[in-house]
């Protein structure tokens, strides 16, 4: 897996914004030349409009997902599954915490499924989907608090600087799925029977 950081200036305004399209095949690749098993990120607005959003619960709810400006980071895993997606996001929202708590030990945060929480202030938001040839990943923490529906965290309370903190993420991120593919190379098959 590779990780590419993308530098606010080289992206139009337009680009900047996260609005749910792009989390589909092949968008690193297209849209900035990194092929295979990835994971791109930058810091812009989130405003995702209902024709955009694929969880159902969120459109059930009919639940504004917006802010100010936030880290993005939007993997891309081939020849998987679903539920290895949805495990992903979760062992990316672990790893999020964790060094979040390397960094900010006075802080109680708690993960629920895969979101960060402190109290009922809402860091991070995060979805996990399919497309037919891999599955995609959007993750992304509140950089400001401004412009959020709901009360929220963001990395500025935590006086985490986002660039730096997001490049060390996506690296941890990328090794730790780089340790899980190696893991299932070294093992032997079971007999049957």
């Amino acid at each position: 897996m590779r990780w590419k950081w993308i530098d606010p200036d080289s992206l139009k305004e337009s680009e900047a914004l996260y609005d749910g399209h792009q989390l589909r095949s092949l968008y690193a690749y297209l849209h900035h030349n990194l092929l295979g098993d990835s994971i791109i990120g930058w810091i812009g607005p989130c405003d995702i409009p209902f024709e955009n959003m694929v969880d159902g619960e969120d459109l059930i709810a009919q639940s504004r997902i917006c802010g100010a400006s936030m880290v993005h980071l939007i993997i891309e895993k081939f020849d998987s599954t679903l539920a290895f997606g949805v495990a992903t996001q979760r062992l990316l929202a672990s790893m999020c915490k964790d060094l979040l708590e390397e960094l900010a030990s006075d802080h109680a945060l708690i993960r629920k499924g895969d979101d960060l929480f402190e109290g009922n202030r809402k860091l991070s938001i995060s979805i996990a989907s399919q497309s037919p040839t891999s599955t995609m990943i959007h993750f992304a923490l509140n950089v400001l608090n401004t412009g959020t529906p709901v009360p929220t965290l963001a990395l500025e309370d935590l006086n985490i600087e986002p660039v730096g903190f997001a490049k060390e993420l996506m690296r941890r991120f990328c090794h730790e799925i780089d340790e899980i593919l190696c893991a299932t190379y070294k093992v032997k098959g079971l007999p049957c029977g």
